[in-house]
């Protein structure tokens, strides 16, 4: 169908280009995997217990095997299998941060790898290497992804909407977050069980008016303006490369009412994969992964000031 000419004027949005170009653009990040694990045939696939239960909600759907694996200090596989034929090796690039061992598993799995570049917009793709990204973990969308794949599946996919996805994001400007957070929950929640779809127009139009490395400095800088005044009590440590656009910033406690502290001061951190607690024995280093990582926000909208805020916050914590 054609576009009307003339009429009433829609949102006005910059017209620019994808940042991911050659990728497959489709609804969802889980749906990519999805994508890649059907279009495989994959047989069996080993996961980290550092994730999210979605993925392994997949897995169980589509009647796969897998095996979890566990990862150390540095948020790598602490043992490597030997993957048989049909099999493929999942790893999560860790907040943006991970991109060299992502490298190091493709030299060692090829195509066997999947890459689950949900936390990592910024890292290249590696040729041959399944790979997906998700837009909302870096942008103000209601959903969107990325592929790269190798392997096509010959099916012809309809186009998603986005328009009633719109009304946390719309809020948080006109009213303010708190207003929009039920909306932006239950747009979480039916994302998850979406079937795969090609990427809306609608998130297609604003993906493509992003200025993509004013993004990528402003959450450089302002990670490595957190490091400086906090890697010193932080109990984890990544250096950033230059191919790194880290998502947040984790800081690592042992405070357990450093997260409580921040909301009650309007400084929101995400919670991830709750469902660890249930995968992992308490002395597992997943556990207390989960148990005591704090997601500082980084994003594009914050400066220094705002950096600077957050420090003070947290200094006035007592442990």
């Amino acid at each position: 169908m054609r576009d009307a000419i003339g009429g009433y004027f829609e949102l006005e949005l910059r017209k620019g280009e994808h940042y991911h170009k050659n990728a497959l653009r489709l609804n969802t990040a889980i749906n990519c995997f999805e994508y890649v694990l059907r279009s495989k045939n994959c047989s069996k696939v080993y996961i980290p217990y550092y994730t999210c239960d979605v993925m392994l909600e997949l897995i169980n759907k589509l009647g796969i095997d897998y095996e979890f694996y566990h990862i150390n200090e540095y948020l790598e596989p602490v043992k490597l299998p030997e993957l048989k034929e049909g099999e493929s090796f999942l790893y999560t690039n860790y907040f943006g941060l991970k991109q060299e061992c992502v490298k190091r598993l493709a030299s060692e799995y090829g195509k066997q790898l999947i890459v689950d570049n949900a936390q990592a917009f910024y890292a290249e793709p590696i040729k041959g290497v399944d790979t997906f990204y998700s837009a909302r973990k870096y942008f103000g969308v209601p959903d969107g992804a990325y592929l790269y794949t190798t392997s096509l599946l010959m099916l012809d996919f309809e186009q998603d909407y986005s328009c009633e996805r719109m009304s946390h994001l719309l809020k948080r400007i006109d009213l303010s977050a708190e207003t929009g957070y039920q909306d932006f929950r239950n747009n979480e929640g039916t994302l998850r069980h979406q079937d795969i779809k090609k990427m809306s127009k609608l998130t297609e139009t604003i993906l493509m008016g992003i200025d993509y490395e004013d993004v990528r400095n402003r959450r450089r800088e302002n990670y490595s303006w957190l490091d400086t005044a906090l890697g010193s009590t932080n109990r984890i440590h990544f250096d950033i490369t230059e191919e790194c656009a880290p998502m947040v910033y984790p800081y690592m406690t042992d405070n357990s009412s450093l997260k409580q502290k921040l909301i009650e001061n309007k400084i929101f951190v995400a919670t991830y994969w709750p469902n660890v607690f249930e995968w992992c024995e308490q002395d597992d280093w997943e556990y207390d992964l989960a148990d005591h990582i704090v997601f500082i926000p980084i994003d594009q909208r914050y400066h220094k000031e705002d950096m600077r805020r957050i420090v003070e916050t947290i200094k006035t914590v007592k442990y």
